[in-house]
C-alpha cells in the first residue's frame, strides 16, 4: 500500500474526522485520492496555497490550524516580550476566508499572542501597511491570489510588513516538521490569552491618503478621459472607486465583477495575466470609449492594462511593459521637475525583460535584480534603510506587480491603478497614446517582446516530468537552440554561472531556477512554480530593427522545447 493510500485510510478511520467529511472522502476517485494524499501541502517560500478540501495535499482548517501553531510558535521565539503588540490577519474574497480567519484568531489568541482582524475582506498592500502601522510582529493574509476559485492560500508577513524571506520561512518549516500528524496538531496554551482586535478605520484611511500622495500631477484635467475598472469579485471592489472619485476621474465600474463573490460568477479568469480576465472590461471600454482599461486580481496587489491605441484597439500590456511605460514616465516627470534622486535604485526580478532596467539606468539609476518573489524587494528595502544605502524608487515583478511607495512592503494594484492613469491622463494631453509612447521607447532602447509558457504539473507523475526535465537542462547547458549558441548558463539552485571563460558565484539565495543567455541576446528562464503545481518557462527577444519579434519568441520556444525534448505546454 503506497503512502498516499495510507494516508486515506488514516484519515477515513479518524475520531476528528466526521460522517459529513469520511463520506466526502469515500466520493474521491482514485486520482483524487492520491493528488490529495501523496504528500503533504508545501509550505514554500510564499507560504501555503493549493486546492480546498479534504486531504493532506490540500488547504483545509487541518492544514491552516499547523501552519498557524508553526507561526505561533516562530513568533513566540522571536518576540518573547512582544506578543502584545499582535499579528494583523486579513482575507480577500475567497471560499472559507471567515472559517480560516477564526482558526487564525483562535489558535494565536490560545498562544498568547494578540491579533488585529478587519471586519471586512481587504487588499494584501493594505495587510502589509497595516502591519507597519499597527507596529505588529507579523502578519497573515488568506488568500490563493488570482487561482482559480478551488483555491485558498495562507501567506505570512514579518514585523516589516514583507513577507517572510528564506532564511525566516525556513525556521518555519523546521517547526512545522517537528509537529507531526497533520490530525494531531495543537496550540501550546499560554497562561496569558492573547485579545482580538477590530483594525479601526484609520488604518484605511491613512493607507488611502498615502496612496493619493503619490501623484505627480495631481491637477491634471480629467475632462474627456475615462477609464474602466474591475476587481474582479475581490478585495479593491470599495477602495478603488473612492480613490479614483476623490482623484477626479471618470471612472466606469464593469458592475458584474465589482460584488464579492468567491465562485468568480461574472469573470473568466480573475488573472490579469489571461486575456480572458479583460472581454468584459473592453466590452464597456468600447461602449464608453475609454481611454484605459484596469483589472486588479482578488487580493489586489497585481494589475493588468489594457489601452486604446492609435487604431481604436485595446491590446493588453504584459507586466513587463506596463513597469517599463510607468519607469518612463516617472522619471521623465521627475527629470524635468529636477528630481530624480542622487541614489536612487530601482529593484526587478531575474525573470524581468530588460527594458525597464535599460531604462532606469539610462537616467542614472541603479538597478538590482532578484529572485521571483517580492519579498525579496521588501526585505532590500529594509537593508537600504538601516544601512543608509540607496533610496528606493520602483520595485516590480515581471508577473504584474510594482511597487512606487514604501509605506507597503509588498506589490500594491491601488499605488499602481493610481500612477498608471496618470500616466496614461499624461500623454492623452500630448496626443499620445501608449502605443505611441512604446514607439518612442523601443526607438531609444531597442524592440523588446517578452512571453511566458507553462507546463501543467499534476501528482506524482507531474514532479517526476519535472525532475527529468530539470535533469536533461543542468546535464547538457551549452546546448545550441536552434541557431543560436548559448554563450552563458546560471544554475540558481547551485548558485554558480557559468560561461565559456568563467565560473563565478551567484550572489543571490538558493532556488530552482535556470537560466541560459544567447548569443542573439535573448534569454530563458525555467522556474517551477512556488504557488502552482506548473512549471514556468519565460522567453525574452530583443532587437534594434522592428521584426516579427512574436514569431521571433515561438520559434525560440519551439526550438528549446525540441532541443531538450520538452512536450504538453
Amino acid at each position: 500500500m503506497n503512502h498516499a493510500h495510507t494516508q486515506f485510510n488514516r484519515w477515513l478511520s479518524h475520531p476528528k474526522i466526521n460522517k459529513s467529511d469520511k463520506e466526502k472522502l469515500y466520493q474521491y476517485s482514485e486520482e483524487e485520492r492520491d493528488d490529495a494524499f501523496f504528500k503533504d501541502i508545501e509550505f514554500g517560500t510564499a507560504g501555503m496555497r493549493g486546492i480546498m478540501g479534504l486531504g493532506t495535499n490540500r488547504i483545509n482548517h487541518f492544514t491552516i490550524k499547523k501552519a498557524v501553531v508553526a507561526f505561533g510558535i516562530y513568533l513566540t521565539h522571536h518576540f518573547p516580550d512582544s506578543l502584545d503588540k499582535g499579528v494583523v490577519i486579513a482575507h480577500d474574497n475567497r471560499h472559507n476566508a471567515f472559517e480560516f480567519t477564526a482558526i487564525c484568531v483562535a489558535v494565536l489568541n490560545q498562544m498568547g499572542i494578540h491579533t488585529h482582524t478587519f471586519s471586512e475582506l481587504v487588499p494584501t498592500p493594505m495587510l502589509s501597511y497595516a502591519v507597519r502601522h499597527l507596529d505588529a510582529i507579523g502578519g497573515i493574509m488568506l488568500t490563493a491570489s488570482h487561482n482559480p476559485k478551488e483555491h485558498n492560500g495562507f501567506k505570512v508577513y514579518d514585523e516589516y510588513g514583507c513577507q517572510l524571506v528564506p532564511q525566516k520561512i525556513e525556521k518555519v518549516v523546521e517547526i512545522l516538521s517537528t509537529l507531526g500528524d497533520i490530525l494531531s496538531v495543537e496550540a501550546p496554551f499560554a497562561i496569558l490569552k492573547g485579545q482580538n482586535n477590530t483594525v479601526s478605520t484609520e488604518v484605511e484611511t491613512s493607507y488611502l491618503q498615502k496612496i493619493l500622495a503619490l501623484q505627480l500631477q495631481p491637477n491634471l484635467s480629467k475632462d474627456g478621459f475615462r477609464v474602466v475598472f474591475t476587481p474582479q469579485h475581490g478585495a479593491s471592489y470599495r477602495l478603488v472607486p473612492w480613490l479614483f472619485n476623490q482623484m477626479g476621474y471618470d471612472l466606469h465600474l464593469v458592475k458584474e465583477q465589482a460584488t464579492i463573490d468567491p465562485n468568480f460568477s461574472g469573470t473568466l479568469s480573475p488573472n490579469p495575466e489571461e486575456p480572458s480576465a479583460y472581454i468584459q472590461a473592453i466590452k464597456l471600454a468600447k461602449q464608453v470609449d475609454a481611454h484605459l482599461v484596469m483589472v486588479a486580481d482578488p487580493d489586489a496587489d497585481r494589475v493588468g492594462l489594457a489601452y486604446k491605441d492609435r487604431h481604436g484597439n485595446y491590446p493588453l500590456l504584459n507586466g513587463n511593459l506596463s513597469a517599463a511605460l510607468l519607469i518612463h514616465y516617472l522619471l521623465t516627470v521627475k527629470k524635468a521637475h529636477h528630481q530624480i534622486p542622487v541614489n536612487g535604485v530601482v529593484y526587478d526580478t531575474i525573470v524581468s525583460s530588460p527594458l525597464a532596467k535599460k531604462i532606469a539606468l539610462s537616467f542614472g539609476l541603479r538597478v538590482e535584480s532578484f529572485l521571483t518573489g517580492f519579498k525579496f524587494i521588501g526585505e532590500r528595502i529594509q537593508f537600504y534603510k538601516d544601512q543608509a544605502g540607496p533610496s528606493f524608487f520602483f520595485g516590480y515583478e515581471e508577473s504584474y506587480g510594482c511597487l512606487i511607495g514604501d509605506f507597503v512592503r509588498d506589490k500594491d494594484a491601488l499605488q499602481a491603478l493610481t500612477l498608471y492613469a496618470e500616466m496614461t491622463l499624461y500623454y492623452f494631453h500630448l496626443g499620445k497614446t501608449l502605443d505611441n509612447v512604446l514607439d518612442d521607447i523601443y526607438q531609444s532602447y531597442g524592440y523588446h517582446f517578452d512571453r511566458q509558457y507553462s507546463l501543467a504539473l499534476k501528482g506524482v507523475e507531474g514532479q517526476q516530468l519535472l525532475d527529468s526535465i530539470l535533469t536533461r537542462l543542468r546535464s547538457t547547458p551549452f546546448k545550441s537552440i536552434g541557431h543560436h549558441n548559448v554563450i552563458k548558463f546560471e544554475d540558481y539552485l547551485t548558485q554558480v554561472s557559468k560561461s565559456e571563460h568563467d565560473v563565478l558565484p551567484i550572489p543571490l539565495p538558493k532556488a530552482n531556477v535556470i537560466k541560459f543567455y544567447l548569443a542573439n541576446g535573448s534569454t530563458i528562464v525555467v522556474r517551477p512554480s512556488g504557488t502552482e503545481p506548473k512549471c514556468k518557462f519565460y522567453l525574452s527577444v530583443v532587437s534594434k530593427d522592428r521584426i516579427d519579434l512574436i514569431k521571433e519568441v515561438e520559434a525560440l520556444k519551439v526550438s528549446f522545447f525540441d532541443t531538450y525534448d520538452i512536450k504538453e505546454v
